[in-house]
């Protein structure tokens, strides 16, 4: 029932992101939480081309999901994933 509750605050932290990505064209979506706290997410848009875009999900991302889940291991982009 925990990893409910965790993925559910994950997903909230994701939906505060999405706007900021969305105004430079690009988006993010909510793929898994695994077992070990390891977040999957799929960048998608201009997120997905862009070179800036593993920054986005280590200095961004990450680090916003970590700060207010201190539980969560890392967070990882699974657009090759499908």
């Amino acid at each position: 029932m925990e990893n409910v509750t965790l993925r559910d605050r994950v997903i909230d932290i994701i939906d505060q992101l999405r706007p900021f990505l969305q105004q430079d064209g690009g988006d993010i979506a909510f793929v898994d939480l695994t077992p070990d706290n390891v977040v999957k997410v799929r960048l998608q848009g201009a997120c997905g081309t862009c070179p800036h875009a593993k920054v986005t999900l280590k200095s961004g991302v990450e680090a916003t999901i970590k700060k207010s889940i201190p539980e969560i291991v890392r967070v990882e982009d699974d657009s090759l994933g499908f």
